[in-house]
């Protein structure tokens, strides 16, 4: 049986670098790129980034019903195609998807096993300035892109209660251990075992440490960052 990793965040959250380090770490492991009917940023490739078409191909495709999942955001269509997911239970792999909170929704009533983990910044000041590292380093100094974004992020960070596991991406190293973690931890519970050497119990107790029901009291200031604070 091939697992389901969900993983969604606000933009600008380091959700992109966490992702890319642990398609390195863990084997097995496949990663589902979306379609998108945005274009190409920077030095962004066409099937590495995104598989970037234009909208009348994108909406044939979903009258076709071949997205498990798809959510316009900010004027543009993003979708996760069945074909992925087909793919990985051929090879015996677990999936790893990457989406937004409208298109985690969509999966989890689709896909109710699936293992969903919300990425989270320290809070929305330390977002901010991501986001205008971001905007520099790719040229774009939109004051009114940046300004949408962390509004959206302040809508889209009340969802984190849909999530199974909460990673605060404060220190990157942490994060990606965590990450780890968290796969390798389901991984043995699909597999019906117990952790039972002490790297498989460390490992437990690290994802453990990430479910939604112990992060969740100690979330406060971060949820009241972007709360209190306007852009």
């Amino acid at each position: 049986m091939s697992l389901v990793f969900i993983i969604s965040a606000p933009s600008g959250s380091g959700k992109s670098t966490l992702v890319n380090e642990i398609k390195r770490l863990v084997d097995r492991l496949d990663f589902s790129v979306s379609y998108t009917t945005r274009p190409p940023r920077g030095s962004e490739e066409n099937g590495r980034e995104y598989y970037y078409t234009r909208r009348e191909v994108f909406e044939r495709m979903i009258g076709n019903g071949e997205f498990l999942e798809h959510a316009d955001v900010f004027g543009n269509y993003y979708g996760t195609a069945k074909k992925f997911l087909d793919d990985a239970i051929v090879r015996g792999h677990d999936l790893l998807l990457d989406i937004d909170v409208q298109g985690a929704s969509q999966l989890q009533k689709k896909l109710p096993d699936a293992i969903s983990i919300f990425i989270l910044p320290p809070t929305k000041q330390e977002l901010e300035k991501r986001l205008r590292r971001r905007s520099t380093a790719e040229r774009m100094t939109d004051e009114a892109v940046i300004e949408r974004r962390l509004k959206t992020a302040t809508l889209e960070i009340e969802k984190y209660p849909q999530y199974d596991y909460i990673l605060v991406n404060d220190h990157l190293d942490d994060s990606i251990d965590a990450l780890k973690a968290i796969i390798l931890t389901e991984r043995l519970r699909a597999a019906g075992r117990e952790p039972t050497r002490a790297d498989e119990q460390k490992l437990a107790e690290l994802a453990r440490g990430r479910r939604l029901e112990g992060v969740r009291p100690s979330l406060g200031p971060i949820l009241e960052s972007f709360r209190k604070t306007t852009v």
